[in-house]
């Protein structure tokens, strides 16, 4: 760390604390990883919010579906009717 005159080399120092300073850096960004990684109920809350975005999403396309063609409502509207007459019928005869 000296010269023959005595002096320390200062941009070795410097360098030295640079490359402490980006180490530190890097650990704490490792430590902020791993911490979240661990966070299960922040994981588990994302998951929820994404999932729940993709189903918004789907029910804005399938509803923007039925408003162009409603045949396929209307069609299961008078299936559950039929299933339901059926059911009302069946148990009036017992």
């Amino acid at each position: 760390m000296s010269e023959r005159n005595g002096t320390t080399t200062k941009p070795d120092l410097v360098a030295l604390r640079a490359e402490i300073k980006q180490t530190r850096s890097e650990l704490g960004d490792t430590v902020q990883a791993l911490a979240a990684r661990a966070d299960v109920k922040a994981r588990a809350r994302e998951q929820v919010v994404q999932a729940r975005e993709r189903v918004r999403v789907q029910v804005r396309e399938q509803a923007a579906a039925v408003r162009l063609n409603p045949a396929p409502l209307v069609l299961l509207a008078a299936g559950l009717a039929a299933v339901a007459g059926v059911i009302l019928i069946v148990r009036g005869r017992r």
